[in-house]
């Protein structure tokens, strides 16, 4: 499904206008660096550019949403998401860095974080504004202990996945990640 994702840095703006327009807002949490990309994310299906460009001071994107895992029930209360700007490898396409995303590491980011209840890959299709970039990985935790502490089944989980990310993203170059939690 295509879906517009805002980035901004106003948590207020952007809890308005995901309530004005049936989306999703994620926040950063209080304890994050002030060299994060971006501090709040709204994720909506709409056609009111206008009001989206709100939420949208630091970039906006058209993304095509892939649910790898959902999560089951209503997330807790203390849910965090980790999200994951990517730029793709240099020396690959976007389309072919997309499909080692979508085909390779998605089936293994399952097997290798299995305290992950929820993985979303927000697959890039056009910058409106902004600083381009490939995707975005939002990856949910049930608290901010499961995503401290059990990211990663164990140290040959975390080799393999180190791994299979440098082959299809630019580490050096991608942003860094942001701890969200959604508000209810």
């Amino acid at each position: 499904m295509l879906e517009l994702l805002a980035m901004g840095s106003d948590h207020n703006v952007a809890v308005e206008v995901a309530a004005a327009l049936g989306g999703r807002a994620y926040l950063s949490s209080d304890g994050e660096s002030e060299r994060r990309p971006f501090s709040a994310l709204v994720r909506v299906d709409t056609d009111n550019l206008a009001m989206l460009a709100r939420a949208a001071d630091i970039a906006l994107h058209v993304a095509y949403s892939r649910d790898v895992k959902v999560a089951d029930g209503s997330p807790p209360p203390d849910r965090v998401v980790a999200a994951f700007p990517l730029l793709h490898h240099p020396d690959l396409t976007h389309d072919q860095a997309d499909e080692h995303w979508r085909d390779v590491h998605a089936p293994l980011a399952l097997q290798h974080h299995s305290a992950m209840c929820d993985y979303t890959q927000l697959s890039i299709v056009t910058t409106i504004s902004g600083r381009p970039l490939d995707g975005v990985a939002l990856c949910a935790f049930a608290n901010r202990d499961d995503l401290r502490e059990r990211f990663f089944n164990d140290e040959a989980a975390r080799a393999a996945i180190e791994a299979d990310v440098s082959g299809f993203a630019d580490i050096a170059h991608s942003p860094r990640r942001v701890v969200l939690t959604q508000p209810v």
